[in-house]
């Protein structure tokens, strides 16, 4: 595939167009679901499907990937809860190294594992700072990670971690509160953490609103994932759309 998605996600970050992704667990979605889903996000103009989930219960992945790519050119990227989980369906992985975490195996040792079969998979790899922010509930990424998230106040270490997975080489910082979040991440953070890296920021977790994810997007996020709202209202696609896509352009820089 090339580098394509990820050219793609720092051109638009250089232009100052923000993205909106809609993120479909395989694990809680049927066939007609996933038609559903993709008929809205096509009308609504969604930027990129993200594909996964913490678990993976079911051998679905594959299916629910190739639905997608059958009805929309939408980019389908995996955003997977370990680097096994694969569809060479689909035209990127993120490939998720837990930053914010001290879990040795989710920094690199599953990477080791998974790399032969990743880097035959012919995916578009995208290496990525994975971040989890205390979002005010366990979640199954917490609970799976065994690792603290970040306290949701601590701006200051949000901020040196970004920094730091960007100078060890990472092409995506993605800042999560986790599905189903109480309390999304807040703007400051957002705002503090995109102004010390270049790279482009994916901000995740508990986006209920249209209004929060386009604030959020006005602090400094360049792509928003939403998930859990959708599953519980679709129509919500609609509006997370166009609040994303009606925020001014602010080019990288200035």
């Amino acid at each position: 595939m090339g580098h394509g998605i990820y050219h793609l996600l720092s051109d638009r970050k250089q232009e100052g167009k923000k993205s909106f992704a809609v993120l479909i667990d395989p694990d809680k979605v049927n066939g007609q679901d996933i038609d559903t889903l993709v008929g809205l996000s096509v009308a609504a103009g969604v930027d990129y499907f993200l594909a996964g989930g913490s678990l993976v219960i079911s051998n679905y992945l594959d299916e629910c990937v190739q639905r997608i790519k059958k009805q929309c050119s939408i980019p389908v990227i995996l955003f997977p809860g370990s680097p096994s989980q694969l569809s060479v369906y689909a035209d990127a992985l993120l490939y998720l190294s837990l930053i914010s975490g001290r879990n040795p195996e989710l920094l690199i040792g599953q990477h080791v594992i998974s790399a032969p079969v990743v880097k035959q998979s012919g995916l578009e790899i995208m290496s990525t700072g994975y971040m989890v922010i205390d979002g005010g509930a366990p979640t199954t990424v917490s609970y799976i990670s065994n690792a603290t998230p970040i306290p949701a106040d601590k701006n200051e270490i949000a901020m040196c971690t970004a920094m730091a997975g960007e100078m060890l080489g990472m092409k995506l910082i993605y800042m999560d509160a986790g599905s189903g979040a109480k309390r999304p991440i807040t703007e400051s953070m957002i705002q503090q953490v995109s102004q010390v890296i270049s790279v482009p920021l994916i901000i995740g977790g508990g986006i209920t609103e249209p209004e929060k994810a386009y604030r959020n997007c006005k602090a400094g996020a360049d792509v928003i994932v939403v998930g859990n709202a959708i599953e519980k209202d679709a129509s919500l696609i609609r509006e997370m759309a166009a609040a994303v896509h009606s925020v001014p352009l602010t080019h990288a820089g200035s």
